[in-house]
C-alpha cells in the first residue's frame, strides 16, 4: 500500500476520535433542590443551542456547598440562599466576578387538596391546623435554606415555640413536600415553586415577606470548574429563553420583577 493510501487510512481511522474530542464536554451543575424542574427544562433549552445536556445534581444548598468544599467536580453552583454562596466565596472557591443573583422565591404553607385556607399572621392557630399528633414538614432548619427561612418566619410571627416540638425535618425542601404528599404530615412549609408541582396539595397560605429574609438564588461559576463554556451557561441563564422557563415555574426573575 502506497504512502498516500496509508495516510488516508490513518485519517479515516482517527477521524471519529478527533470528532469526539472536538465535542464540548457536558457541564456539571450543582443546584438547590427547589430548582429541579426548572433546571431540567433549562438543560433541554441549553441542548437546543447545540450543547450537550447538563449533568444536574440536586440537593440542599448546604449539602452541595460542602461537596464543592471537599473537591466534588462542578462547573456551576446555584444556591437557594446567600449564606452558602458566601461560604464558598470566602473560601476562594467561586470564580471571581461570576456571582449573580438571578432568582427569588416565596415561602408558603401547603396542605392536602381540600384542606383549609388560612391567614398566616401572629396568633395563627398552627396547632389547630396540625391536629392531635400532627407534625409540620420542613426542610431541616439547622442548615437547609428553606428550613432556615421557615424558622425565621415562625419566630418573627411568634409561632416558633409552638412549632418546634412538632417539626418533621427533611433533608431538603422537596423531601418536606413529599412528606405532605404522602400524608405523613398534615402541613408543610415549602417554596411557592415547589407547591406548584404538587397537584395533590394546595397552598393554605403565604408567609408575609416581612417575616423572613429575602429568598434570593445566587448563581456562580465554581473556580475549579471555570471554563468558557461554564461562563457561557451562566450568561444563558440570564437570557430571555431561560428567564421564561424560570418565570413559568413561579420564580421571580430580574427582568420580570414579579
Amino acid at each position: 500500500m502506497g504512502d498516500p493510501m496509508r495516510v488516508l487510512l490513518a485519517f479515516l481511522l482517527m477521524w471519529p476520535l478527533a470528532a469526539r474530542a472536538a465535542e464540548p464536554a457536558p457541564l456539571t451543575v450543582f443546584a438547590a433542590a427547589s430548582l429541579t424542574d426548572a433546571m431540567r427544562e433549562i438543560s433541554a433549552a441549553w441542548q437546543h443551542t447545540g450543547q450537550p445536556p447538563l449533568r444536574l445534581s440536586f440537593s440542599a444548598s448546604s449539602t452541595l456547598a460542602r461537596e464543592i468544599e471537599q473537591g466534588a467536580p462542578a462547573n456551576l453552583f446555584a444556591s437557594a440562599d446567600e449564606q452558602w454562596m458566601d461560604e464558598l466565596d470566602h473560601r476562594g472557591l467561586i470564580a471571581s466576578g461570576t456571582r449573580r443573583d438571578l432568582l427569588a422565591n416565596r415561602l408558603v404553607l401547603v396542605v392536602p387538596a381540600g384542606g383549609p385556607s388560612v391567614t398566616i399572621a401572629p396568633g395563627f392557630d398552627l396547632a389547630g391546623l396540625l391536629g392531635p399528633g400532627g407534625r409540620l414538614a420542613v426542610a431541616d432548619p439547622a442548615h437547609v435554606p428553606a428550613g432556615i427561612y421557615g424558622k425565621q418566619a415562625l419566630t418573627r410571627l411568634g409561632l416558633w415555640a409552638a412549632a418546634e416540638p412538632r417539626l418533621a425535618p427533611a433533608e431538603d425542601v422537596r423531601a418536606a413536600l413529599t412528606l405532605v404528599e404522602r400524608g405523613e404530615a398534615p402541613a408543610g412549609i415549602v417554596y411557592a415553586t415547589d407547591a406548584a408541582v404538587a397537584p395533590g396539595l394546595k397552598v393554605a397560605g403565604s408567609f408575609p415577606a416581612s417575616s423572613h429574609d429575602p429568598i434570593t438564588y445566587p448563581f456562580a461559576v465554581v473556580k475549579a470548574g471555570d471554563t468558557p463554556e461554564a461562563r457561557a451557561l451562566l450568561d444563558f441563564l440570564g437570557q430571555p429563553a431561560a428567564e421564561a422557563i424560570f418565570h413559568a415555574r413561579g420564580f421571580t426573575t430580574r427582568s420580570t420583577g414579579e
